[in-house]
């Protein structure tokens, strides 16, 4: 296999240059010189995730497709701490990304299964006030283009980021409570009724029929009297062409036939 580098990283003082390659290993080099210093050994799957120190230029974290997030000491080739991301029942979860918190005392990633997982010192109680599972319901809306070749959402045929602030659900789609609702920017002063999702009935791909978020009612929406679903406009429109077709149909009948020439046709 020709090795690929797959992601770079300085040390918190540019001293040293950390790669990982795509044979697992991570390898420091002098950022001067060029040679290679160490070889840090212990993933078993691509890394795609390097983090300096914020301030200790000894301190460099990597994270992986293998769900491993190791803190090494650089100038020693050394592994000061391990974490492996195991999910109950589905095995591990790939991590895509980390960050430290600016005081160096925390970090947090995200992995492949929606997860957050904040490491570091203190207390975890603030965190449990929030649901295990934090997603938006427009996470997976399907998108389409429109002839200019801009991107619209399919649902509302809107641009993505001139839609209302989504709502908070959970990996099912169901919504959480209000005052979680109250955490999405944009959301924070509506009043309770304006944070209750409306709920309908959709198919997914498989057939399947399942209850989610369909629609989103904001403030500015009830005071201008705008739709407050994309579903009930279409029911009102085709409600409206059935009413016109029906009044053209009976306006055609009082007339009758002139000349002999056709007969009203139906819509």
């Amino acid at each position: 296999m020709k090795p690929k580098v797959t992601m770079i990283a300085w040390n918190q003082n540019d001293n040293y240059v950390v790669t990982a390659v795509n044979n697992h290993l991570l390898k420091v080099w002098n950022s001067c010189t060029g040679q290679l210093l160490h070889d840090l050994v212990g993933h078993a799957d691509e890394v795609f995730v390097l983090e300096t120190h914020p301030f200790d230029s000894r301190i460099m974290l990597s994270a992986g497709h293998d769900g491993n997030i190791f803190i090494w000491d650089v100038t020693k080739g050394t592994k000061t701490k391990h974490y492996f991301n195991m999910i109950e029942g589905q095995g591990h979860g790939a991590v895509f990304d980390c960050k430290f918190s600016p005081d160096g005392q925390h970090f947090a990633c995200t992995d492949s299964h929606g997860h957050l997982l904040i490491f570091g010192f203190g207390c975890s109680r603030p965190y449990e006030k929030i649901p295990d599972q934090m997603f938006f319901h427009t996470d997976y809306r399907p998108l389409i283009r429109d002839s200019n070749n801009y991107v619209l959402d399919e649902q509302t045929q809107q641009a993505p980021h001139l839609m209302p602030p989504p709502f908070l659900v959970d990996v099912d789609g169901n919504p959480h409570p209000t005052k979680y609702q109250r955490l999405v920017p944009g959301r924070e002063n509506c009043a309770d009724e304006h944070l209750i999702p409306q709920l309908g009935y959709v198919a997914t791909s498989d057939g399947e029929v399942v209850e989610q978020v369909i629609g989103q009612q904001t403030v500015d929406q009830d005071e201008q009297g705008l739709e407050p679903s994309i579903l009930d406009g279409m029911i009102r429109q085709l409600q409206l062409q059935q009413d016109q077709r029906i009044g053209a149909d009976q306006e055609s009948a009082a007339n009758g036939p002139q000349n002999g020439e056709g007969t009203p046709r139906r819509g």
